[in-house]
């Protein structure tokens, strides 16, 4: 192959990539919302261990295990950001509709 018949094919990977990043924010997103109504906090440092520990484990190469490590953990923070931008977002929109619904009382 050519150089940019790579090109073409990492450009193909990259669509990928974005596509499965997004896939998985969205599952990051409805996460987040389970959570606030469990009353569980965004932030699991267990479980983001068990993910690094998981991707990690089951790399093959040729990226280092670091390297993955280092990728993941970005991945996490920027689905732990978009979690809580998204629960305070709507808990925000919804405190404002309660606040709008509340009627006020007739004075006499």
């Amino acid at each position: 192959m050519e150089i940019e018949d790579w090109r073409d094919e990492i450009d193909r990977l990259d669509e990928q990539l974005v596509k499965l990043l997004n896939a998985r924010s969205q599952c990051a997103i409805e996460l987040g919302r389970l959570k606030r109504e469990l009353g569980l906090p965004i932030y699991s440092p267990d479980r983001e261990r068990e993910v690094i520990a998981h991707v990690t484990g089951i790399n093959h190469g040729p990226l280092e295990r670091d390297a993955v490590r280092r990728l993941f953990e970005r991945i996490i923070d920027e689905s732990r950001s978009l979690e809580r931008a998204t629960v305070e977002k709507e808990t925000n929109f919804r405190a404002k509709n309660a606040k709008a619904r509340k009627v006020p009382k007739k004075r006499s």
